[in-house]
């Protein structure tokens, strides 16, 4: 009798059991690596910063510096083929993370320029006497959720690596206590943010009540056959996604929060958000778009396409506005040209909805090579605002003189955002995002932008111009010695864009295709 009870009080715990043992995943701790070790560095930060006395506080910076270097080598042993964890026991092909080529392209950019950023932050933290530790913190923490976010293959997860990416980045752009200009760069910042993630949250809710599900590759499956009573609700969901993620690419007329948060930013944040930032913004709109919502690609592509158009114009309009005198004009006109550059940015993908995804390839490798000159570009700038801290176009008069290799690595950063040579992988990088429109059949994009480009290259020569023109008055007192993890910072993306110059197919084989596994 005893034995019979408990034989019947075992048996109906074994399904149970068995059940939840299937639902057990394994965690490829491989494959997360690179976030993890970023993100614990930043934990590890902010527990040392309560121990280490105050003149040892640059430590701190320096273990962030390691930290990050320690990531961008974690993505080494990935590079073989594709990893993907956290997957549904019923649907192995829907993940919610997956180091693909693509995420591991993408996190490569965002790891290595969240380093150099920290190259340049060591004597800007130092010098400004910003609180170390919450200033590492916050740095390490936004590059971790920017990082996690081109692994992300569900929406839940897209979102919430959004936010872990921007809601540190608020913090920074005010971490200059007491600046009038950081304050009100924090707070324009935070609210056009909060309003961008309000929109794609409306989106994303939208989507998922039409297809009942969140994983990327089931959504597209399930749009594709959605009934027609929640066609226009799925329709509302994929409008109101991209609307939020335009806000984060800075697409206009999305745009307005830019040149007054790179101004009141520390430099060094400012060329985070030019680079960093942009890139978190146009890898959500990459995955959602040709990921997610393949099957309303007659809404998302003309959309993108006038929004690339309507976005190159505009910040290069206003770029070739700024005054040379005017207080922070230098920044200003870096700004409007990160604008620019964002609709250059957007033609791929735009194409991607009348010809195929392989298009993005372009978009990659156009920001890889912005993302290396404009690093360089703020960091040449961040040595200049040293001794000219209103950093005006002017300030920047006769730096050959003054600093030639500076003067120099500037002028080749400034040719390749031009596209002109020596700035080979600039022209490269040009040439098949134009490739991509033709090939698509947007022949009037191309038109566009053929203009754009030669509009930019008025205030790019301009400024380039400058630097080897005679200063207006002699240097006063000796040169300050430039810090040198500045220069550093100034020499890495140099050598970097000569190199891709030389061979700029070690960038544009990514255009080719690929980026996606089929």
């Amino acid at each position: 009798m005893t034995a019979l009870t408990a034989s019947v009080l075992s048996a109906p715990s074994a399904a149970p059991a068995a059940d939840a043992a299937s639902r057990v995943q394994s965690v490829d701790w491989l494959a997360i690596t690179p976030v993890v070790l970023t993100a614990a560095v930043a934990l590890v930060v902010l527990v040392a910063d309560l121990f280490v006395p105050q003149r040892r506080k640059p430590l701190l910076g320096w273990l962030s510096v390691a930290g990050l270097a320690a990531a961008t080598a974690g993505l080494v042993p990935l590079r073989a083929g594709d990893r993907a964890t956290f997957c549904l026991t019923t649907d192995p092909g829907a993940c919610s993370y997956t180091a693909d080529h693509f995420a591991l392209v993408i996190q490569f950019l965002v790891l290595a320029g969240a380093l150099v950023t920290a190259l340049l932050s060591v004597t800007t933290v130092r010098e400004a006497r910003m609180p170390a530790g919450e200033y590492w913190f916050l740095l390490l923490s936004s590059a971790a959720g920017a990082a996690l976010l081109p692994a992300s293959r569900d929406l839940a997860t897209l979102i919430v690596a959004l936010e872990v990416a921007s809601l540190p980045a608020f913090a920074l752009v005010g971490m200059r206590r007491g600046d009038r200009l950081s304050s009100e760069a924090a707070l324009k910042f935070f609210l056009s943010s909060v309003t961008a993630t309000a929109v794609s949250l409306m989106g994303v809710s939208f989507v998922y009540a039409a297809t009942g599900t969140l994983h990327l590759t089931q959504v597209a499956e399930r749009l594709e056959d959605v009934p027609g009573q929640l066609d226009t609700l799925a329709m509302a969901g994929v409008a109101l996604t991209l609307v939020g993620f335009a806000f984060k690419t800075a697409a206009v007329p999305f745009h307005f929060w830019v040149p007054d948060t790179y101004v009141g930013a520390p430099l060094p944040i400012a060329g985070y958000l030019s680079v960093i930032g942009k890139a978190v913004g146009f890898t959500g709109l990459i995955l959602v778009t040709v990921i997610a919502f393949p099957a309303y690609s007659d809404i998302w592509g003309p959309a993108l396409a006038v929004l690339a158009a309507l976005t190159m114009t505009l910040g290069n309009a206003a770029a070739v506005r700024q005054s040379a005198d005017r207080p922070n004009s230098a920044v200003r006109l870096l700004a409007w040209s990160s604008v620019g550059q964002a609709g250059y940015l957007l033609v791929p993908i735009a194409a991607a909805a009348y010809s195929d995804r392989d298009q993005i390839g372009s978009t990659v490798a156009y920001a890889l090579m912005y993302a290396v000159v404009n690093l360089g570009a703020f960091a040449v700038a961040a040595l200049v605002a040293r001794t000219k801290p209103q950093n005006r176009i002017s300030d920047y008069r006769g730096l050959y003189a003054e600093r030639p290799a500076a003067a120099l690595a500037l002028a080749f950063f400034l040719l390749c955002l031009a596209g002109l040579p020596p700035g080979l992988i600039g022209l490269f990088a040009k040439v098949t995002v134009f490739r991509a429109a033709v090939d698509a059949g947007l022949g009037w994009l191309a038109v566009v932008m053929a203009v754009n480009v030669v509009i930019a290259l008025y205030y790019y020569l301009r400024w380039t111009a400058l630097l080897f023109r005679a200063p207006q008055a002699p240097a006063e007192g000796a040169r300050t010695k430039a810090p040198w993890p500045v220069t550093a910072a100034i020499a890495v993306t140099a050598v970097i864009a000569v190199v891709l110059s030389a061979a700029p197919q070690l960038v544009l084989r990514f255009a080719s295709g690929g980026l996606f596994p089929q």
